[in-house]
């Protein structure tokens, strides 16, 4: 028992289900149908140990008791379990509930202190993309949002304006003004169109080798 749990709730939220959302639209579009598959990509646990440790970290409070690099460790091993058999559709079901809940908290407290949001930038870039309905072989994707219609019209009309999928403030607050992350999410989505999700994660994380064009 703990004299307050905010601390701890905020942890999970912004660590586990943040990276929950951070796992699904990019491992989807790279191709994986499984959480531990993408989890044990080594490329993806690379991006989710720098999200984790880089940007959601420092927005939370100090947590009594817990070994915040340890939790982050035991999120990781969790999502490679195989046992568990987790499928990424699951958890990029409903976006426009958990990205607003798990992500977007992040990128705006680390906007209003100066901090880093470009792995986020692409996370929300890779949830536009998804919500086009269609993957980088040019197959149909199942999108299940409760608002499905909205989400799916800006993801399309992103081809001609690409903060379009940003305009409901209802979601994003004020994100489509703050260049800061704009800047990010605009790379990362013509990236995501031009050469896929997986050398995006390259160029993201720093890697040389960049694959060729992929045009949807």
């Amino acid at each position: 028992m703990v004299d307050d749990v905010a601390p701890y709730e905020l942890m999970k939220l912004r660590l586990l289900n943040g990276s929950h959302q951070a796992l699904g639209y990019l491992g989807y579009l790279a191709g994986h149908r499984y959480v531990h598959e993408a989890a044990q990509d080594p490329l993806f646990a690379r991006f989710l140990r720098g999200d984790m440790a880089e940007e959601a970290v420092p927005t939370l409070d100090p947590v009594p008791g817990i070994d915040l690099a340890a939790y982050q460790a035991s999120v990781l091993e969790r999502f490679a379990n195989p046992h568990v058999a987790d499928t990424l559709s699951r958890i990029c079901t409903d976006g426009s509930d958990r990205i607003p809940k798990f992500l977007l908290p992040v990128v705006h407290d680390q906007i209003a202190r100066g901090g880093p949001v470009r792995h986020a930038a692409l996370v929300v870039a890779a949830w536009a993309r998804y919500a086009e309905g269609v993957d980088e072989q040019g197959r149909p994707i199942e999108v299940v949002d409760q608002r499905r219609d909205a989400i799916v019209a800006c993801a399309r009309r992103t081809r001609e304006d690409p903060l379009a999928f940003l305009d409901d403030p209802t979601l994003f607050g004020d994100l489509r003004d703050q260049p800061a992350f704009t800047s990010a999410y605009v790379e990362a989505l013509k990236s995501l169109r031009t050469v896929g999700a997986r050398a995006t994660l390259q160029r993201w994380l720093g890697d040389d080798a960049m694959p060729g064009v992929v045009q949807r």
